[in-house]
């Protein structure tokens, strides 16, 4: 008998622990995988083994292991309930990325799912928090889990960009509404395809002002751009037979536009890409996923452009739509 695919859950005190075990139920049915609970709490790191030699700092730390294991147990079983088989594993390495992404590539799951909450300034501008460095770092699928209600019919939003000079190939894009698609698709869901793309009329009267002598054609140019942008939007969608109704392209930032998009669609999850970077790029916050991340009021799902696709992972061909 073939084992099954697991969904790695992150757990910690500081998310709601309950409602992404509840989510991550519901993608273990989607799929048919089973759940892998892992708790994380450093807290018996504080204590360390010279420390705890003494008696009082002993007993410490069993009443914390026992915490912990009542804790996971009680999660397992939740899903079990729910009817999906689980199992929990409790991780006390720092720092927290390293011991989730460890465990990842033992149990090789087809999604990690961790409950997210709103990441301070300094949070963002040092780049401590585990959701970054997961961002950055992560190759499998990222499932960030919110607090706010999920539709068994859920309202998916495909956020693509198909004229990014940095995914000439379109591929990053196909896997987003391949994956949406097929979500939407299983649960009798909808998928609304969402491009944003930045215009240059204001740096174009900028221009103009600045320069007397050239007459920038600025109208004109901005409709070139907005014509081969709508293009590129309309043969991804018309591959992946999303209607007109179901495609947006809306001018602005992304930073700015999804959010509204997404509160307006009233959507349950946000499908976005991150691309692969190195060197000093990793260090620097760029990519719209860890830029609106905290602005989105639903869960969202990173995927990456790479071998562990959920399409691939689960050996299902993605279907399209109707057109």
């Amino acid at each position: 008998m073939t084992e099954k695919r697991k969904v790695l859950v992150v757990v910690d005190f500081d998310s709601d622990a309950d409602n992404v075990v509840d989510r991550a139920v519901f993608v273990g049915k989607l799929f048919d995988c089973e759940l892998e609970i892992l708790f994380c709490d450093s807290t018996n790191n504080y204590l360390s083994a010279g420390f705890a030699l003494l008696n009082q700092a002993q007993a410490l730390r069993d009443d914390i292991v026992n915490m912990q294991e009542d804790f996971v147990e009680a999660l397992a079983t939740r899903a079990i309930d729910a009817g999906i088989a689980a199992t929990g594993t409790i991780l006390n390495e720092r720092p927290m990325q390293d011991g989730i992404l460890s465990r990842a590539r033992q149990v090789n799951p087809i999604v990690i799912m961790k409950g997210t909450e709103f990441h301070s300034i300094a949070e963002r501008s040092i780049l401590i928090d585990t959701d970054w460095q997961l961002m950055r770092t992560c190759p499998y699928p990222l499932w960030f889990v919110k607090r706010a209600s999920f539709s068994e019919s859920p309202t998916i939003v495909a956020a693509v960009d198909p004229m990014h000079e940095h995914d000439k190939s379109a591929t990053l894009d196909q896997v987003i509404v391949e994956t949406a698609n097929m979500i939407a698709i299983s649960t009798g869901g909808e998928v609304e395809l969402i491009h944003t793309y930045q215009r240059i009329a204001g740096i174009g009267s900028a221009a103009n002002r600045a320069i007397k002598a050239v007459k920038i054609p600025v109208d004109q140019i901005d409709q070139r751009i907005k014509a081969a942008h709508r293009e590129a939007l309309d043969q991804l969608a018309n591959y992946n037979g999303i209607d007109a109704d179901h495609t947006h392209q809306l001018p602005g930032r992304s930073r700015d536009i999804i959010p509204t998009f997404v509160r307006a669609q009233n959507a349950d999850l946000v499908m976005m890409g991150a691309l692969a970077r190195w060197g000093i790029k990793r260090m620097v916050i760029g990519s719209t996923a860890e830029r609106v991340l905290d602005h989105l009021p639903c869960d969202v799902l990173i995927v990456r452009d790479n071998e562990f696709q959920i399409a691939n992972s689960i050996n299902i061909k993605p279907t399209t739509r109707d057109a």
